[in-house]
């Protein structure tokens, strides 16, 4: 199993791994650097359970109520509170895929030791997931600016055997039958765990990091098909040359002019009209410009990346527990750094898809006989950037 299996420590997770366990049901397993860790920052928040003094989260109310002391014997019901309160989404269902990366994004900051989560909680988490059950989760409720409250919070629920969830064949039905039928005991959360279920950002990273998997992808099929539609247009490579782009030099657009050039190397159609009596001055904006437009979402693509990448390496939750054990309240749990790259990459594909539509528009009917082999070759060809 374990060869098969995600091991998820207090480093971040991958891409790969993000795309394993959403997509394709890999099953996770917890480092023992992270069970260490895990036990350590329990210890400093049980230590503070006590503690005259009020800290946030563990012995105290949230929000406009943070300066209230919570007897200890409310304690495990203002964070089960906490949860039933905040899990209020509505409309569609969320994907299935996007829930699993969003459960394994946030079983890997609580396997980071900063958030003071119980062993057996994060054991329970890591047990759903594996077990194929998916908390259902609604499209509407999120903020954004306080994390994806609402979407952990269903998740969450689940946790305490409430709310209802798929089992591993889309099978929708209540919490408390899927986790007995995969034998697996609800939580009763203890001082600080509901904050340090659903202070994440984790819907938005799950998202983020799936439309940059597929998008990388997109971009080799958006290079390929405009490719094509030179060739059956019977346009020139002319405008893709090293030279032209190097007066212009964002990388991406480096990247996707070579990538036409290389497509088009060699085809027997391109050499076909290289003659003088050819006398086109230019070819339409849908063909000359696609390294420009594919090369200005690539770069997109890559700063979207940058900012995932960060954000995979990231530790949310308010309060958090420092490396030298301090309890300290944040606002890390922000969602601005995902939502802004989320609304560029929207817009920067719809106008991938704006001019590839063209391409297709103005590429004559019949004209696929015209495509050399090389051309169709490309279609199978994946050394491209």
């Amino acid at each position: 199993m374990e060869q098969q299996s995600v091991t998820v420590g207090i480093g971040p997770v991958s891409f790969e791994d993000v795309e394993a366990v959403a997509r394709h049901g890999r099953k996770i397993i917890i480092g023992d650097d992270a069970w260490a860790e895990v036990r350590k920052s329990r210890e400093i928040v049980e230590a503070l359970a006590d503690h005259p003094e009020p800290h946030y989260g563990v012995s105290t109310g949230f929000g406009a109520l943070a300066t209230r002391h919570i007897p200890i014997e409310l304690r495990g019901q203002l964070q089960r509170s906490l949860i039933r309160s905040h899990a209020a989404g509505s409309g569609p269902e969320v994907e299935r895929e996007v829930v699993r990366a969003l459960m394994l994004l946030r079983i890997s900051t609580l396997a980071t030791g900063r958030t003071g989560i119980r062993e057996q909680t994060l054991r329970c988490y890591v047990d759903m997931l594996n077990a194929g059950l998916t908390p259902v989760v609604y499209e509407y409720g999120s903020l954004g600016c306080s994390g994806d409250l609402a979407p952990l919070a269903h998740c969450a629920l689940a946790l305490m055997g409430e709310g209802v969830v798929r089992d591993a064949t889309g099978t929708l039905m209540p919490t408390s039958d899927a986790l007995a039928a995969a034998g697996i005991a609800p939580i009763t959360l203890a001082e600080k765990e509901g904050l340090a279920l659903i202070n994440g950002t984790d819907g938005m990273l799950g998202m983020l990091v799936l439309a940059i998997i597929d998008l990388r992808r997109l971009l080799k099929v958006a290079d390929i098909t405009a490719a094509m539609s030179v060739e059956g247009l019977l346009g020139t490579d002319d405008v893709f040359a090293d030279d032209l782009h190097a007066l212009r030099p964002h990388p991406g657009q480096a990247a996707s002019a070579g990538n036409l050039r290389k497509i088009i190397s060699g085809s027997e159609i391109r050499e076909s009209h290289r003659t003088e009596a050819c006398t086109r001055v230019q070819d339409a904006y849908s063909l000359r410009c696609a390294p420009q437009v594919a090369g200005a979402v690539r770069d997109t693509v890559d700063h979207a990346l940058r900012i995932a990448l960060i954000e995979l390496a990231s530790a949310i939750d308010n309060p958090v527990i420092t490396l030298d054990g301090r309890v300290e309240s944040n606002g890390n749990f922000h969602g601005a750094p995902l939502g802004y790259v989320l609304d560029f990459l929207a817009i920067a594909v719809a106008d991938l898809a704006s001019i590839a539509e063209l391409g297709i528009e103005s590429t004559e009917a019949g004209t696929a006989s015209r495509l050399s082999s090389e051309t169709i070759a490309a279609w199978v060809y994946c050394a491209i950037m």
